[in-house]
């Protein structure tokens, strides 16, 4: 056992070198060239036999159709039967539609029997014969209900509305209550209603009861005609009688000729429609065992061919697979060694032992070119480390000079921030200094007033004239001092609470009217040479627990980036700030001005840090970038900004009304421009 094992490693190890030799595609088409060998091999066998099995599938095919033609020809006469009865039963549009409809279809079925195996036509053509006579004996039904009903509408119906006006004209000649002739009058009349009711019965259901019912009636209307002609009290009523009595045997005589076309349709239905689909059913029983027969014969024909055809493939299928097996395991391990060899280096370089070299780089086909290439990876990585440990130097250079370059950033944004507060402290000490300086003048002038009054009182020389004078002087004095420092306080108040504000960045509770008036209060100063106008709409009862601080460096920011930049060509405009709720947790400012407006593309980079379109004339370009930084960080909402040149600026900013912390920015979702 160990000896042959050995052999056969031995001659798949020397097919192996033999394979080496050649190009790994020449390997494979040597496989597939034998896997063509064993098609074509297998495709002959199969093309020997598939005379016979052709022949024997086709007439297994032929009965197949045959059956399922006749399952189909007996289904459609079995339907066609039912509808018959239904329709002279329940006659109606649709059945009748129907019945036409399968009577197309059984035709077009018998039309195809031509394509039956030959031993089955005479059977199928007594199966047309007999669909044919059933087809037929519809026809004639149909003029026996034609039949039926003109007896029906044109006789009995025809009768019977006379015989009622015949009985409307006797109770018109009738007057008193006495008249002999009413009790049986009334009795034939009730015997003439009962026998019409069962007319019509007859003619809608067929009921041998109801006919004689209607001729029952009928006699008891004859039985009392005699007595009605003796009791009748002038020549109108007995005239009307005998014709009474005609009209009644007309109408028996109507009757009995609508129990003669029932019965003639009943023997069509009977001796030709039933008989007919019996005999069909026997047919198609005969027939379906004789195709049974048929198809048994062939299956077995069938089955004895495709053994055949089947030891004959297993036997050569089973000895090219052996030959192929050899070959593959020889083409697969002539394949696979150098690949474990390949494998086993990439797994050097992968664990960094780049000192190994790549083995099998010498061989001369596709898995040597594979080698070389690795090779080559593995100097490349040699490469690599080299390099990455200068890219790792240049890293840190480059880190270090990013923490120079924040650091600036962030000395440029405290920068401006400090400007924007110095030009709210300049505006606001300019402001302050108008109304002080009126109060300065009233107290030096009421001084020198109150002197030349205490000379005056000295002197003796007082007039009362000069008296009230110098009460209403000092009134009007006193007034104009009172008025202009209580201004300066106000607007040292509101400097000093947005102050507060901005150097307590804290969150608190505030009403945001009273907050943006303070701030508005202290930007007005900034309009004092620019002939602008800055209103405020804001109703009443916002609360906002948030950082009044931030908020108001917003407002600023925006106030200087529209003076600076909106009417930087000393034209006319407005200012406005409008606040509304939106909903329960949200409010929305928008901030708009009437100036210059943005271009789109100044538009997509306005919140971006350093772009200004004042460069080289002062501008930072971080105003913007500090609003949009605060407004979505630090008081968690978002700001969207609306422009077209010459038609100004919007900015829209929506913030919640009560924020937890500095990191509920995601609490409104923030969206650029």
């Amino acid at each position: 056992m160990s000896e042959s094992r050995f052999t056969l490693s031995s001659g798949t190890f020397g097919l192996e070198s033999l394979l080496r030799r050649l190009p790994i595609r020449g390997r494979i088409l040597s496989i597939a060239a034998l896997n063509t060998a064993v098609v074509l091999l297998l495709t002959l066998l199969i093309l020997d036999g598939a005379g016979g099995l052709r022949n024997a599938w086709n007439e297994l095919v032929q009965v197949r159709s045959s059956e399922k033609l006749l399952t189909s020809i007996e289904t459609e006469t079995g339907r066609l039967q039912s509808l018959i009865h239904r329709y002279f039963t329940q006659p109606s549009p649709v059945v009748l539609e129907e019945i036409e409809r399968r009577r197309r279809t059984l035709s077009s079925l018998l039309a195809k029997t031509d394509m039956v195996d030959d031993s089955l036509e005479d059977s199928l053509k007594l199966m047309s014969s007999n669909t044919e006579r059933l087809l037929t004996a519809f026809d004639e039904l149909r003029k026996a209900r034609v039949e039926i009903s003109e007896t029906y509408e044109n006789r009995v119906l025809k009768s019977a509305r006379e015989i009622s006006g015949l009985y409307a004209i006797m109770e018109s000649t009738i007057t008193g209550t006495e008249a002999l002739v009413k009790p049986p009058l009334g009795r034939s009349r009730e015997a003439f209603s009962a026998a019409l009711v069962a007319a019509n019965s007859y003619y809608l259901s067929h009921s041998a009861n109801s006919a004689q019912e209607a001729l029952n009636g009928l006699d008891t209307i004859e039985r009392t005609l005699p007595v009605m002609i003796d009791l009748a009290a002038n020549d109108l009523q007995r005239a009307a009688l005998n014709a009474l009595g005609q009209r009644v045997s007309e109408l028996r005589i109507s009757l009995q000729s609508l129990t003669s076309l029932f019965d003639k349709q009943a023997i069509i239905l009977r001796d030709n429609v039933d008989r007919s689909q019996a005999e069909m059913t026997a047919t198609a029983t005969a027939l379906t065992e004789r195709i049974r027969e048929v198809e048994a014969h062939v299956q077995s024909r069938l089955d004895q061919t495709l053994n055949s055809v089947y030891w004959k493939i297993a036997i050569i299928a089973v000895s090219f697979l052996a030959i192929i097996a050899l070959i593959a395991t020889a083409i697969a391990a002539s394949v696979n060694r150098p690949l474990t060899d390949l494998m086993q280096s990439m797994s050097a370089i992968v664990g960094n032992r780049l000192d190994e070299k790549v083995s099998g780089a010498d061989a001369r086909d596709e898995l040597g070119d594979m080698a070389r290439a690795i090779e080559v990876f593995r100097q490349n990585a040699i490469a690599k480390l080299k390099a990455e440990e200068e890219l790792r130097t240049a890293k840190e250079s480059a880190e270090a000079a990013l923490a120079g370059l924040q650091a600036a950033q962030n000395s440029l944004i405290e920068a401006e921030k400090l400007a924007a507060l110095g030009g709210l402290v300049a505006g606001v000490a300019h402001e302050v200094n108008n109304p002080v300086g009126i109060s300065l003048t009233v107290a030096s002038t009421l001084a020198r007033r109150s002197e030349d009054f205490a000379k005056e009182v000295n002197s003796g020389d007082l007039r009362r004239s000069r008296l009230n004078e110098f009460i209403s002087t000092t009134l009007d004095a006193s007034r104009q001092l009172s008025a202009n420092l209580h201004r300066a306080g106000e607007l040292i108040q509101s400097f000093k609470q947005v102050a507060v504000d901005r150097s307590h960045a804290e969150a608190r509770v505030f009403d945001l009217k009273e907050a943006t008036q303070q701030i508005i209060a202290s930007l007005r100063p900034g309009l004092a040479k620019r002939q602008l106008d800055l209103t405020l709409e804001c109703p009443d009862g916002i609360t906002m627990n948030s950082y009044p601080g931030p908020y108001g460096q917003v407002l600023t920011n925006l106030f200087i980036n529209s003076v600076t930049h909106g009417f930087r060509d000393g034209r006319e405009g407005s200012i406005a700030v409008r606040i509304r709720p939106q909903g329960e947790k949200y409010v929305a400012i928008e901030f708009s001005d009437t100036g210059m407006g943005m271009s789109e593309d100044v538009r997509r980079h306005a919140f971006e840090p350093f772009y200004t379109t004042l460069r080289g004339q002062g501008g930072t370009g971080l105003g913007l970038h500090i609003v949009y930084n605060i407004v979505t960080q630090k008081l968690g909402g978002r700001i969207e900004l609306s422009t077209r040149p010459g038609e100004g600026s919007t900015f829209m900013i929506v913030l919640p009304r009560e924020i937890q912390s500095e990191d509920a920015a995601a609490a409104v979702p923030a969206r650029k421009g």
